[in-house]
C-alpha cells in the first residue's frame, strides 16, 4: 500500500513521539527531530511505502539519541496490560464456546474462530493511544467487517507450513492460542523483529515472557522495521516466506507490505484498521476488524 497525503501527518507525529521517548536531552531531541524531518521531506512520495520511511526515521532517531529502544517502557506497559487482560478475555471466550455447546455444527471451525477473535482483539494495541482506551477496546466483542474465517480453516487443512507474522509486543499472549490451534494442522513459525522498532515484538521480548517454548519455532525477519521491508529482510526469512503455504499477518504494517504483492490466496490478514488510508485501501470503516484472505 503506497503513501497517501494523510500519511504525512502520521509520520510527522511518529517523529515527535519517537524523539520524545528516546531522550530527555533537549539538544539531542532537536537534532533527532531535524534529521528525521529531513528524511520525511526528502522521501515522502505517493510512490513510497510508509514502513520504508518509518524504518529510516527510527534508525536516525536511535542513532542520534543513542537509545536503541525508545519504546521500551511503552512496550512493557502494553505487555503488562495484555498479560492481565488475557485471562479475563480467554475465560469469556471459553464460556461463550460452552454456551454454544451442542448447537455447534462444526466444533473445529468454531474453536478456530474463537482463537481468531482473541488474536484480533489484541490488535487494538496502538502506540498512539492511551492504555485505558486500548483496554476498553480489547474488552469489546469482535465483529469482523470482512470475515474469511471459513477460508482460513480450509487453507489450514491443506497447509504444511504457516508463517505467523507478529505485530505489537503485547499481542503475544493473545497470539499463543491461535498458534497452538494452527500447530494442530501444520508447522507454525512465529515471526518477530530481531531488534527494537516502535512497540513491535522482538526475539528478546519473546524470551522475557517465558513463552518461547510454547510457541515452538520462533524466528525474526532480519530487519528492525514496521511490517516487512523485503529488500532488507534476511535471506532465511525470505526462504521461509516463499516456501510457506500460508502467511498469517497481524496488523497494518504487514498489510501495507503484503498488499504490494500480487494476491496469491495465501495471505491472511488479521487486523484492526486504525487509520483512514488502510481502512480505505481494504474497503472498511475506520477501526473495523478484518479477517481477510488475499
Amino acid at each position: 500500500m503506497k503513501l497517501t497525503p494523510d500519511c504525512y501527518e502520521c509520520l510527522h507525529r511518529l517523529i515527535r513521539q519517537a524523539a520524545d521517548l528516546a531522550t530527555g536531552d533537549a539538544l539531542l531531541k532537536q537534532k533527532a527531530t531535524e534529521e528525521a524531518m529531513m528524511i520525511l521531506e526528502d522521501e515522502f512520495s505517493c510512490n513510497r511505502l510508509s514502513i520504508v520511511i518509518a524504518t529510516k526515521i527510527h534508525k536516525v532517531v536511535t542513532e542520534v539519541t543513542r537509545n536503541a529502544d525508545p519504546y521500551r517502557a511503552m512496550k512493557e506497559r502494553e505487555m503488562t496490560l495484555a498479560r492481565e487482560l488475557y485471562p479475563e478475555l480467554s475465560s469469556r471466550t471459553v464460556a461463550a464456546s460452552r454456551k454454544r455447546g451442542s448447537s455447534r455444527s462444526n466444533p473445529c471451525k468454531d474453536d478456530l474462530r474463537d482463537c481468531l477473535e482473541l488474536a484480533a482483539a489484541a490488535n487494538a494495541i496502538d502506540f498512539f493511544r492511551e492504555l485505558d482506551s486500548i483496554k476498553d477496546d480489547i474488552r469489546k466483542p469482535i465483529s469482523f467487517a470482512i470475515d474469511d474465517s471459513e477460508h482460513l480453516m480450509t487453507k489450514l487443512s491443506e497447509a504444511s507450513k504457516v508463517l505467523y507474522l507478529a505485530d505489537n509486543a503485547g499481542e503475544i499472549y493473545f497470539d499463543l492460542p491461535m498458534v497452538k490451534r494452527m500447530k494442530q494442522f501444520a508447522e507454525v513459525i512465529y515471526v518477530v523483529k530481531p531488534a527494537p522498532v516502535q512497540n513491535d515484538l522482538t526475539l528478546d521480548d519473546v524470551k522475557e515472557t517465558g513463552l518461547e517454548g510454547e510457541f515452538g519455532k520462533v524466528m525474526s525477519t532480519g530487519i528492525a522495521s514496521p511490517g516487512i521491508v523485503f529488500s532488507l529482510a534476511s535471506a532465511q526469512f525470505k526462504r521461509e516466506f516463499e516456501s510457506a503455504d500460508l502467511i498469517f499477518a497481524k496488523g497494518m504494517g504487514h498489510y501495507e507490505a503484503l498488499s504490494e504483492l500480487p494476491p496469491e490466496g495465501r495471505f491472511f490478514h488479521c487486523l484492526r484498521a486504525k487509520c483512514k488510508p488502510v481502512a480505505r485501501s481494504i474497503g472498511v470503516s475506520l477501526n473495523s476488524y478484518v479477517a481477510m484472505l488475499r
